[in-house]
């Protein structure tokens, strides 16, 4: 992975210049360019650190929130929290000055963080994934290796590693001046030369954009084997069956078949979303990538500034856009974004809040599926909050009931409580 915020001409070529080497007539960047790249740099990197910012927040004070699927949100946040700061906003000085401004603790501390988070991200997008497949694929294996415990250790490795590996760009790093015949330009460039520096790139490049979208690509394959070929949704003997099969829960009729349905759905459009942020970290990166392989053969590197600001822009978009994602697609995150920002009813925050609180406990008490601490991310709030309340409000009579006289067997019993978690 280059350095984002480098001149271009000592870090997409891979070259280092000489001190004292005159490079010709330096030219400034057009007001056109500086205008558009000051704008959208400023707009995408304001967005996305708000955004990130947010969910963090809704994740740390919202305790229904706090699963092990989210905490890996979290860490990506985090995350693209450091590629926005270390990598954006510098280039906003960079269009604005044509040169190096942070000095030379500025250009090692800018250059570890922009890896670091970087390459952090990328670590936390494949524990997710992973995480899903063990969740989807092996439901009992998940009560123990999907919990919220776990997860937090595995994020506190994932962090320390990356930054122990990040060490080595504070050793490659390094201020240099740039003598033109009509000017002295400061550039934070690299120490190595063009052969040292490709292997250290392609090894990055590999160990943290190809590798993880390999393993991403296998294991989503998997999941959507699971969920979207699964038979018995769409069994219409199952279905038949389980429609006959109702049972009468404080005077409201409540399907199995619906309530298998609604769990079904709920872990669908999970996986649905992480799967979009996987995509589009794929996407996204993918100009700037191929640009720096491309540039690696050339003898005389494509460095088009304007290509350049696309393939920059890509790479702060993909940072700033996953919390749109979270908001579009995942009711939960959406009811505690408007709740951060004091926009959400307030009338329904207790009896969805009450809902959580009893569904826990039935859970705990009855189920034998999935873990409490992983079966929240599953389900995504698809019932109303009125249906919620309505049913959590017989969740007393309904226990007692299911425990003196069960009228369903157990893996009914089990498809009932999971459908009045929100």
């Amino acid at each position: 992975m280059d350095n984002l915020t480098m001149d271009n001409m000592t870090v997409e070529n891979g070259t280092s210049v000489q001190d004292n080497q005159t490079l010709g007539i330096w030219t400034d960047y057009t007001v056109e360019y500086k205008v558009v790249s000051v704008f959208l740099v400023s707009l995408i990197c304001g967005v996305g650190i708000v955004g990130n910012v947010m969910v963090i927040l809704v994740v740390l004070t919202t305790k229904h929130m706090r699963t092990p699927t989210n905490c890996y949100l979290v860490s990506l946040a985090a995350a693209d929290l450091m590629v926005l700061t270390a990598a954006g906003l510098p280039n906003i000085t960079d269009a604005l000055y044509g040169q190096w401004v942070y000095g030379y603790a500025g250009c090692l501390g800018i250059t570890y963080f922009q890896y670091l988070g970087i390459n952090a991200s990328s670590c936390s997008i494949t524990a997710f994934t992973v995480e899903r497949y063990i969740a989807i694929c092996h439901p009992i294996k998940a009560q123990f290796l999907c919990t919220l415990s776990r997860a937090k250790k595995i994020i506190m490795l994932v962090w320390a590693l990356t930054s122990v590996y990040c060490v080595m760009w504070l050793f490659l790093s390094d201020t240099k001046k740039l003598t033109y015949d009509n000017a002295v330009r400061l550039s934070c460039a690299y120490k190595v030369s063009r052969s040292y520096y490709l292997p250290i790139y392609f090894s990055d490049f590999a160990v943290f954009y190809v590798l993880p979208l390999m393993l991403a690509t296998v294991l989503y394959g998997l999941i959507a084997r699971i969920l979207f070929l699964n038979p018995l949704p769409s069994d219409p003997k199952d279905s038949s069956k389980k429609w006959k099969k109702e049972t009468s829960l404080g005077g409201r009729m409540i399907s199995t078949s619906s309530s298998c349905s609604t769990t079904a759905a709920s872990r669908k459009q999970v996986t649905k979303m992480l799967a979009v942020v996987v995509i589009l970290f794929a996407l996204l990166w993918m100009p700037y990538r191929t640009l720096v392989v491309v540039n690696s053969f050339l003898n005389k590197a494509y460095l088009d500034t304007w290509f350049l600001l696309f393939c920059r822009l890509c790479i702060y978009l993909n940072s700033a856009i996953n919390p749109v994602i979270y908001n579009a697609m995942s009711q939960k995150f959406r009811a505690a974004f408007k709740k951060l920002c004091h926009c959400g009813p307030r009338s329904m925050e207790k009896p969805a809040s009450y809902s959580v609180a009893l569904s826990y406990s039935v859970i705990k008490d009855m189920s034998n599926g999935e873990s409490p601490d992983h079966f929240t991310t599953e389900m995504d709030g698809l019932n109303t909050p009125t249906d919620q309340y309505l049913l959590t409000r017989n969740l007393p009579t309904a226990k007692k009931m299911l425990y003196e006289d069960p009228p369903l067997s157990g893996s009914e019993i089990k498809n009932l409580t999971k459908n009045v978690d929100i």
